[in-house]
């Protein structure tokens, strides 16, 4: 697996969170934690689901459905793009990955054995998104929502800015 690890997109400099960290190891423990979530719901992680999760994780910058396909092909084998819509429906089923609507593209969660609502910090300039896990923001608007007599399913909520690094950029 460690041959993945040059798969890091930050520019020279660019910490993460405020702290260089290793990526390859980000990656490591996403796949273990979804491992862990889905054997303990019966729900199976193919490695075909198990390697587009992968690839979601590759950068914390959303990744389309079709830069995956890419990466797929780049393996060597022939995907149909119906096959990585699928992984990508059952990956975001189990919580494990969010979908970030204005991008159309998708990240990995960072904390999958809860299913909860995303709720981003997406940068303009350099496309990152960061998720905050703010069970208020969720309840906020389930409540508001309810009050309206609305029912939600499922809600993610995008702040776009400019994020630290950006800033001082």
């Amino acid at each position: 697996m460690d041959q993945h690890q040059h798969h890091h997109h930050h520019p020279a400099g660019h910490d993460h969170d405020g702290h260089r960290h290793d990526h390859g190891l980000c990656v490591k423990d996403a796949l273990a934690r979804a491992e862990e979530v889905c054997a303990s719901r019966g729900a199976r992680l193919t490695a075909q689901r198990a390697r587009v999760l992968e690839l979601v994780w590759s950068s914390h910058k959303p990744r389309g459905a079709y830069a995956i396909l890419e990466d797929l092909s780049q393996d060597g084998k022939r995907v149909a793009p119906l096959t990585v819509y699928r992984a990508l429906d059952f990956l975001l089923e189990q919580g494990l990955i969010h979908r970030i609507e204005s991008q159309n593209a998708f990240v990995g969660c960072a904390d999958p054995g809860t299913l909860h609502s995303g709720q981003f910090l997406v940068c303009q300039k350099c496309g990152e998104a960061t998720e905050l896990v703010d069970p208020r923001i969720a309840q906020a608007i389930n409540e508001t929502a309810h009050a309206q007599g609305f029912q939600v399913t499922r809600q993610t909520v995008e702040v776009t800015g400019i994020c630290p690094a950006c800033q001082t950029g």
